[in-house]
C-alpha cells in the first residue's frame, strides 16, 4: 500500500512510510530530524492507512514505529503550532481535531496495533501509542507529557491515561512532565511490555509471520529498575492534595530531595496549565471514556491556542531556547477558580 501523492516529503522522504509484510501492516513516522513529530497530514496519513487495513484479511498487526535511532515520536510539530497561535489561526484546531479523532480510533482498533515506544515519546507520540493494545518499551524508553512547560495541558488522551494510574503516580508525570523510563511506563500503564532495542527488529519481523500474543512472549524480558516504584510513597501524600500550591507546600514540607525537585520543576511551569492540569485530571478519572475526556481535552486545547503563555512556553523552550518563560498571569495566587473554568467552558468553533 502507498500514501496518496499528496502526502508532504522533504529530505527524509515522505513523513509516513506506510507498507506490508507478511501478516502485518507497518507504519514508520518518518522525520528523523525533527524527532518524527507528528504534523497534520501524517495524522491524515495514519488514518488513511488505518481505513485501508481495517477489513483487509491479509494485515493481522499493525506496528508503528519511529525513523531514525533518537524515539518513536516528540509530540506534534510544535513550530507550526506556534506560527499558527501567533498569527491568531485556527489551522491548529483541524489538526487537534482529528489528532484525537486518530487517539480515539486507536484504541478501539479490531486489530492488534503494536506500538514501539523506543527512545523519546511525548505528547502526540504518547497519544499514538500508548492508546494501542500492545505496548513495547525499551531500556532507551523516555515517555512523558511534557505540556505545561510550555503553557498548554496534557492532550491526546493524555489526562485520560494519568489520571489512571496507581495513586497519584499519573498526577506527578502530567504537573511536572517528569520522564517515565521502562520500568516507570509498565508501572503506570502506559506500556505492556519491555523488550530490548537491539531486539526490536527480530520483533517486528516474526511479527510478519505470527500473531502478536504468540510472539511478544518469545521477546519480553524484565525492566531494568525504575524510579516511581520507590517514590510512590512521597508522591501520593503530596498530589492527592486539593490545589497545586498545597502540592507544592507538602513536597517542600517532605524533607525529600526529590520531592523538593519536583516542587522547584512545578514553580518554572505555567501557573495556569498546573491549575487546569490538575482541574482535567481530577475531571477525567471519574469520566467514563476515553472519547468523553478527549471532548474536554479539546476544550482546553482550543482555549490555550488563544491563551499567553502558550506562545510564551513555545517561544522560551523552542524558538528562542532561553528558558525562561514569562507566563501570564505569574504566579498560582494570581490564576482564579474563574480563569480555571473559563478553559473548560464550550467554545464555538471557527
Amino acid at each position: 500500500m502507498r500514501l496518496n501523492q499528496d502526502t508532504p516529503q522533504d529530505a527524509d522522504g515522505p513523513h509516513v512510510l506506510v507498507r506490508t509484510e507478511g501478516r502485518a501492516g507497518f507504519l514508520t513516522l518518518n522525520r528523523p530530524r525533527a524527532l518524527n513529530a507528528l504534523t497534520h497530514a501524517m495524522v491524515l496519513g495514519i488514518d488513511e492507512a488505518l481505513t485501508a487495513w481495517e477489513d483487509d484479511p491479509a494485515v493481522e498487526t499493525v506496528v508503528i514505529q519511529g525513523a531514525g535511532a533518537r524515539g518513536l515520536c516528540a509530540g506534534g510539530d510544535i513550530r507550526a503550532i506556534y506560527e499558527d497561535a501567533r498569527a491568531g489561526g485556527t489551522e491548529t484546531l483541524g489538526f487537534w481535531r482529528d489528532e484525537y479523532r486518530l487517539n480515539a480510533r486507536i484504541a478501539r482498533y479490531p486489530k492488534p496495533y503494536v506500538a514501539l515506544m523506543d527512545g523519546i515519546v511525548m505528547g502526540g507520540g504518547v497519544g499514538v501509542s500508548a492508546h494501542g493494545s500492545v505496548r513495547v518499551v525499551t531500556e532507551r524508553s523516555r515517555v512523558a507529557m511534557p505540556e505545561t512547560g510550555i503553557g498548554f495541558v496534557p492532550d491526546v488522551g493524555g489526562t485520560y491515561l494519568l489520571s489512571r494510574t496507581p495513586g497519584e503516580l499519573g498526577t506527578h508525570l502530567a504537573l511536572t512532565g517528569a520522564q517515565a523510563d521502562a520500568a516507570d511506563a509498565l508501572l503506570t500503564g502506559l506500556a505492556d511490555h519491555f523488550v530490548p532495542s537491539e531486539d526490536l527488529p527480530g520483533l517486528a519481523e516474526e511479527l510478519t509471520r505470527a500473531p502478536a500474543h504468540e510472539v511478544l512472549p518469545r521477546f519480553a524480558r524484565t525492566a531494568p529498575p525504575g524510579r516511581l516504584a520507590a517514590a510512590r510513597d512521597w508522591i501520593d501524600t503530596a498530589y492527592t492534595a486539593p490545589t497545586v500550591e498545597e502540592v507544592i507546600d507538602r513536597l517542600l514540607d517532605s524533607g525529600i530531595t526529590e520531592a523538593k525537585e519536583s516542587a522547584t520543576t512545578l514553580l518554572s511551569r505555567s501557573p495556569t496549565a498546573l491549575k487546569v492540569t490538575l482541574a482535567a485530571l481530577r475531571r477525567a478519572r471519574v469520566m467514563d471514556s476515553l472519547e468523553a475526556v478527549l471532548a474536554v481535552e479539546f476544550r482546553l486545547s482550543h482555549a490555550a491556542l488563544t491563551s499567553a503563555d502558550l506562545v510564551e512556553g513555545i517561544r522560551a523552550q523552542v524558538i528562542d531556547k532561553d528558558r525562561a518563560p514569562r507566563w501570564t498571569p505569574a504566579t498560582l495566587a494570581e490564576v482564579t477558580e474563574a480563569d480555571v473554568a473559563a478553559y473548560f467552558a464550550e467554545r464555538a468553533l471557527p
